[in-house]
């Protein structure tokens, strides 16, 4: 596809230690709040996590300088930082272009398994990933895990034991590890005769584990000295424990690419692989790489698919021409002037920068049969002459241009002229029409400059007259299709005849159209089988990793006994619903299209199944669904729905309405899958400070929440050097010491009051309690929301889908709870808004371009009388096959009003020609 979605910027910042909603009150509706007024905004989203870390992701309009947006927020941002927390200032904000899709996933495996996932991905993070996003069209690489960093994991016990506290340890870590600049000796200004320079290095950061069991931390009055070993254990291991990743059970590390604004897909994924054969050739032994997910292959598929297509339009083309003119040399005519069009249509497209995608080419096999039909018409013609008239072929050629150009020029125009329109609508689906509309256009105006120069050449050079009877077979079809003239024209003269009762029956026609029209079930864009699923894994709150790990063992024991399934990527700690150690994503590989024949190993079948299956899985919810058809307008098919407080009822009414609102889908035979895109509230710890008592103890505040969170948060003290990277050191408290809520008093702080120092536990001025948090808080627009994900029960529509999922909010809800629309459903409405407009447009371009052709207004009305019906046609088969109203149904129909124009121009033409030759209107008509 083109670049259909609209250009992302995503702005992301990190404070340690932060709960979600300290996050979102402090730092994301700062920010949130300066965004109001950037230029061409569709809309933003956001979510503070109770990880620490937050993401504001903006939409623009299509067709934005995503370089001018990002300026645009990153100026914004600058603007909120002064109200913003010290510790999100000094980890950074990043503002980047972004895009929220993967184009593919990259993983590593040990295959002798003498490296652990740990040493994998801080191989990915030194190695493989900067290299990877300097590659052009590379928007980013996320790594699903983390670099190694030192780690020092303190125990309080000890600690307390040596009268230290943790802040102690932070304080001489970051004072000992440490690179100096100390300078030169005999640099300028220097004395005279002074006859050398040298640089001196007085301290170097540390690189072992070694060097940092060594800093010292006190020492005591007998000489002997406190060294950071005795309190701790040092370790070089992974800087974050929050991600597990597994192939078909097997555990490997990989990485995520996501695409930059504008990039060829297949190029980037080409370019990928590249790099990694070039990169591979460093892997230690045993170490091998693969592709577990690719979008690519996808669209590779679909566009060999097309080209096949196009391939056999031409052939079918070739076989219906020489079945009606009967005369290879004639058929040869009109079958040469399709690779001329559709090389000046390639020609045209690259004028006008296009790509060769699917849409061009769907665009390239609908022209086929047109950019032949006014090549058609002449050969036609001119053989007509040559039989009635007995004229030699270049005197026949002449006389027939001289009755058919007019016709070939009105024709031409119209066509050309009825997907204008569609050239000039904006966003995402503007994209997509342009895609048809001026492929198709250019190829339409080439044929007419064929059928005028061309055409008439070869008619004249090869058009010999044709004296042979045709055979049995060909004799019979022309009986057949004489004995319908005939009896057309005998309909078509008694309607005629009774012109009020048919015109009666004309106007019933048109209500009809418009009916169906009306209640044609409407979508965006159909879904595709794309060779891939994606699991939603979500375990009860609390849940720790282990455990979400024993739940993806058991769904990949159950898919793959799946005749359908080739491979399972998992990956624990990571999904789209939200980050945690109770939520999981997996990408299910299908096997090949061709391999996948039988019904049940289509992938809505597929689907199907294994929701079903899933359920036996009791320690966790499941979803299967598909991906979205258009790669960047949301992350998973069916709509994207949000429920908003719009009136700032509070978090827990919008639980409540959101539950309301899922109650009711469950039960609406229109929907399935209803779920919510959301962690569910989970177990937090409460601890509340009694500040009268910490201060008659003299302690401050801020000392007791540093300790706290040097115990219970990784917490950044600097960086050292490994293997030519820079890492950073991290210390926590030890696994055990952390591991429930009374741990707190073997936490210790120093107290001086009264001048004697002494050690504090703070379970004395701290008290714990028990809630219930969310582990996340997202907001879209400004407002408090839950995003809402599902889809359309079998037979139903999207856009069925949608009224019902807007009918439940309108009679369940409270007032004050709003509801928009993103992603794919957004375009969906933008686009339903845009049809009537267009159709209308399409039909006025056509009633203009045939009265400023034939200087007359009747002429232009009797052809505009013609496309309603053509339209019914087009309503009616679509409504009998079970087809929706989407992108592709609203192409096809403007296609049918400039054929069905096109069509009655060529009669009309005919007809009004002969009227001028002395003709009765009957006879003329007919």
């Amino acid at each position: 596809y083109p670049p259909i979605a609209p250009p992302q910027i995503s702005v992301n910042a990190t404070y340690p230690g932060a709960s979600a909603e300290v996050l979102e009150k402090t730092v994301t509706s700062v920010i949130e709040q300066q965004l109001t007024g950037v230029d061409n905004l569709l809309y933003f989203s956001s979510t503070s996590r109770s990880n620490g870390t937050m993401q504001i992701t903006l939409t623009f309009l299509g067709g934005t300088n995503p370089d001018i947006a990002a300026v645009q927020v990153q100026n914004r941002v600058n603007v909120a930082q002064a109200r913003l927390p010290n510790e999100v200032i000094n980890n950074g904000i990043t503002v980047d272009k972004a895009n929220n899709d993967f184009l593919m996933v990259v993983a590593l495996q040990s295959l002798d398994r003498s490296l652990d996932t740990y040493a994998l991905n801080n191989l990915i993070a030194s190695q493989i990933l900067d290299p990877i996003q300097r590659l052009p069209g590379v928007g980013s690489a996320n790594l699903f895990g983390a670099a190694y960093a030192m780690r020092i994991w303190l125990d309080p016990d000890k600690l307390r034991g040596y009268g230290l506290s943790a802040s102690q340890v932070l304080a001489a870590v970051r004072a000992q590890n440490v690179q100096t600049a100390a300078g030169q000796i005999g640099a300028e200004p220097a004395p005279p005769g002074q006859g050398f320079t040298a640089s001196v290095s007085a301290a170097n950061r540390f690189t072992t584990s070694e060097e940092f069991s060594d800093i010292i931390l006190n020492t005591n009055p007998d000489g002997s000295t406190v060294h950071l070993r005795d309190v701790a254990r040092i370790r070089l291991e992974a800087e974050s424990y929050g991600h597990d990743v597994h192939l078909n059970a097997d555990p490997i590390a990989g990485f995520a690419i996501l695409l930059g604004p504008g990039a060829n897909a297949l190029q980037v994924a080409e370019a990928v692989r590249n790099k990694m054969r070039e990169l591979e050739n460093y892997f230690p032994p045993q170490v091998t790489w693969l592709v577990p997910y690719d979008s690519t292959k996808f669209i590779s598929i679909s566009i060999k698919e097309v080209i096949y297509t196009l391939l056999e339009a031409v052939v079918l083309v070739f076989l219906v021409i020489l079945l009606f003119l009967q005369n290879l040399r004639a058929t040869l005519i009109p079958t040469l002037v399709v690779p001329v069009a559709l090389t000046s249509a390639f020609a045209g497209m690259y004028i006008a920068d296009f790509s060769i995608n699917v849409l061009t080419l769907f665009g390239l096999v609908l022209a086929i049969g047109l950019v032949v039909d006014d090549a058609i018409v002449v050969v036609e013609n001119v053989e007509r002459i040559m039989t009635e008239e007995k004229l030699p072929p270049k005197e026949a050629t002449r006389k027939a241009m001289g009755q058919i150009t007019g016709a070939v020029i009105a024709m031409t125009t119209v066509l050309a002229a009825v997907f204008i329109p569609m050239a000039l609508v904006g966003g995402s689906v503007g994209v997509i029409y342009r895609q048809f509309s001026l492929t198709i256009a250019i190829s339409m105006a080439i044929s007419a400059l064929m059928a005028l120069s061309f055409t008439p050449a070869l008619c004249a050079t090869l058009l010999k007259p044709v004296h042979e009877q045709p055979n049995l077979l060909l004799r019979g079809f022309n009986s057949g299709y004489t004995a319908l003239t005939r009896f057309y024209l005998a309909r078509v003269a008694t309607a005629i005849r009774h012109t009020p009762r048919w015109m009666v029956t004309f106007l019933a026609l048109v209500l009809l159209a418009g009916y169906l029209f009306v209640r044609l079930p409407t979508s965006f864009l159909p879904e595709e089988d794309q060779g891939y699923a994606l699991a939603l894994i979500q375990l009860p709150p609390g849940a720790t990793m282990e455990r979400t790990g024993k739940v993806l063992r058991q769904m990949e024991t159950i898919l793959q006994d799946h005749p359908a399934v080739d491979k399972v990527l998992d990956v624990a700690g990571f999904s789209f619903v939200g980050q945690g150690e109770n939520v999981g994503l997996g990408f299910i590989r299908l096997k090949e299209w061709d391999d996948r024949t039988t019904p049940d190993t289509q992938l809505n079948a597929f689907i199907q199944w294994a929701n079903g299956a899933l359920q036996r899985i009791k320690d966790a919810r499941i979803f299967m669904i598909n991906l979205p058809t258009v790669r960047g307008l949301g992350r998973f098919g069916g709509f994207d729905f949000r429920l908003e407080d719009r009136a700032g009822l509070g978090w827990e009414t919008l639980q409540q309405a959101r539950g309301r609102l899922l109650g009711a889908a469950s039960k609406n035979p229109v929907l399935y899958g209803v779920r919510p895109n959301q962690l569910e509230d989970a177990p937090q710890l409460d601890l509340h400070v009694d500040r009268v008592q910490a201060r008659s103890m003299g302690l401050e505040l801020t000392d007791i929440h540093a300790a706290i969170r040097l115990m219970l948060a990784p917490v950044y003290a600097n960086d050292f050097n490994y293997q030519g990277r820079v890492l950073k050191v991290m210390l926590q408290a030890d696994a055990m010491y952390r591991s429930n809520p009374e741990d707190l008093s073997r936490y210790f702080i120093h107290s001086s009051q009264g001048g004697v120092d002494s050690m504090v536990p703070l379970s004395s001025v701290v008290a714990s309690s028990w809630s219930l948090a969310p582990p996340a808080v997202d907001h879209y627009n400004g407002h408090p929301a839950v995003q809402i994900n599902g889809s359309a029960a079998p037979g139903h529509s999207s856009g069925e889908a949608m009224n019902a999922m807007v009918d439940i909010v309108r009679s369940e809800l409270p007032p004050g709870i709003g509801y928009e629309w993103s992603g794919q459903s957004l375009q969906e409405i933008i686009s339903g808004q845009q049809a009537p407009i267009l159709f209308a447009l399409s039909l006025l371009v056509v009633f203009l371009a045939l009265a400023a052709l034939y200087e007359s207004w009747s002429i232009p009305a009797a052809v505009m009388l013609v496309v309603p019906l053509g339209v019914l046609g087009a309503l009616s088969f679509t409504w009998l096959r079970g087809l929706e109203n989407d992108v592709y149904f609203k192409v096809g129909l403007i296609a049918v009003i400039g054929l069905s124009a096109k069509n009655a121009i060529l009669i009309i033409e005919f007809a009004n020609r002969m009227r001028m030759q002395g003709h009765e209107l009957l006879d003329a008509t007919l």
